[in-house]
């Protein structure tokens, strides 16, 4: 079949398929803009199902064959740049009479194409203004963006489930004074904390949940990294990876990474596995929290710690979270603020350390420690301890710890110390976004 005639058989069937069955996310894009709207995230974190979400919203007051999807992930759009045009031509020849500036165009996955930021723009600066883009690399995406789509473009980053979306794709009622529903809530966040928040895993049996995980890790390995960035020695790459999600909630050593190569008889340069962690944070496999420095250099280049963009996606490799549920909460708790805030920091002086400073508006405003479980006086004293030099150096009357299901109130040195369950400080952020 010629590639104009499968274009438009794409087309054609998409324009007679029915409401998309898929659940609304928080984030929610908008429709009017007159931007290109990115959606950026890891592959498999729900960027399609957003997409189907606002199409569904779009088809309520405009007619479907006014809205364009193509997904780039599908075999059967095997083209280069110069036969991008072919989508508009095949568009066209369907719906003749249609104005191609009162259309809708959305592409799940164009960093496929090589080039395609260049058609993108000539659409927008010639076509239409309502073009909606998904990516599942953020190096790519946004090098591409900065040269050709500046100034045209509003971008939004997807992760994996948040708590509270994990709890609405559950239907699970949030009424936490009604014995059943907090019952369920806690049940919730147990499996939040083992399985992770993949949507397409929610729902399946867990030897299928892990087994699904597996695949995707090997996709993110070999498709993503290898094939993307034309890795060669995979043997150095897969025990690089394994050993950055084993990281998690820790400081990165690549130093140390290094040695334990070499130990193995694995060769490979030092500069290499460098670049090998820019590519896993680029496809968003795991994030850097770097420590907090008035210094832009020194926060920049000084030492960093490592998170896993999925706790579910550590516990289905060998190297396991489920023997350590403080890492999985802190690991949660990481990326629930990398979803509502733009900067975080961890700090550290000589004798303490606190896991998470949030800075808003060129200031620190927050401060939070996560422990498991602080009934040890030990734990709580350390916990405290950190999290008191923290407030102190940056003139907080306030902190939080968060832990599994603890609460409390502590008033130590005239500082205000909040001990909240992960899942109370999750609802109290959702309530504060409302």
């Amino acid at each position: 079949m010629k590639k104009k005639e499968q274009l438009k058989q794409i087309i054609r069937d998409f324009h007679l398929r029915e409401h998309f069955p898929v659940k609304s996310r928080a984030l929610q894009p908008p429709l009017h803009t007159q931007k290109i709207i990115t959606l950026i995230g890891v592959r498999r974190c729900g960027k399609t199902s957003i997409l189907y979400d606002m199409i569904n919203k779009l088809a309520t007051n405009t007619p479907k064959t006014k809205i364009l999807f193509l997904n780039f992930e599908d075999e059967r759009l095997d083209l280069a740049i110069d036969e991008l045009d072919l989508i508009l031509q095949s568009y066209r020849e369907l719906y003749p009479e249609q104005n191609l500036d009162e259309c809708y165009f959305f592409f799940d996955e164009i960093q496929n194409i090589v080039g395609w930021e260049k058609f993108i723009r000539r659409v927008y600066d010639t076509l239409s203004k309502n073009i909606f883009i998904t990516g599942s690399n953020s190096k790519l995406l946004s090098s591409d963006i900065a040269t050709s789509l500046r100034g045209r473009t509003l971008s939004y980053e997807v992760f994996p489930l948040s708590f509270d979306e994990y709890l609405a794709f559950k239907e699970i009622e949030v009424d936490l004074y009604a014995s059943k529903s907090l019952a369920q809530i806690l049940n919730a966040q147990n499996d939040f904390l083992t399985n992770g928040a993949f949507p397409e895993t929610l729902f399946l049996e867990e030897q299928y949940q892990n087994q699904t995980l597996q695949e995707y890790f090997n996709v993110l390995l070999y498709k993503d990294l290898a094939e993307r960035y034309s890795i060669t020695n995979t043997v150095a790459l897969k025990f690089f990876l394994k050993r950055i999600i084993a990281s998690s909630t820790k400081q990165v050593s690549i130093n140390k990474i290094y040695n334990e190569l070499k130990s193995n008889g694995i060769k490979i340069g030092k500069n290499t596995l460098y670049d090998f962690l820019e590519y896993i944070q680029n496809i968003y496999l795991a994030l850097t929290l770097h420590k907090y420095d008035a210094s832009l250099v020194n926060k920049e280049l000084g030492e960093k710690k490592v998170y896993s963009i999925d706790i579910g996606l550590n516990n289905a490799t060998e190297f396991q979270f489920s023997q350590n549920r403080g890492k999985a909460l802190e690991n949660a708790v990481f990326l629930e603020l990398k979803r509502v805030y733009y900067e975080i920091f961890y700090f550290r002086n000589a004798s303490s350390e606190c896991d998470f400073l949030v800075k808003e508006t060129n200031s620190i405003t927050q401060a939070l420690q996560v422990s498991y479980d602080i009934s040890e006086i030990q734990t709580q004293e350390r916990e405290i301890k950190g999290l008191l030099a923290a407030c102190k150096n940056f003139n907080l009357q306030k902190g939080t710890i968060i832990t599994y299901d603890s609460e409390d109130e502590i008033v130590r040195d005239s500082i205000t110390i909040t001990v909240i369950p992960f899942y109370k400080w999750i609802l109290a952020q959702k309530s504060k976004m409302v």
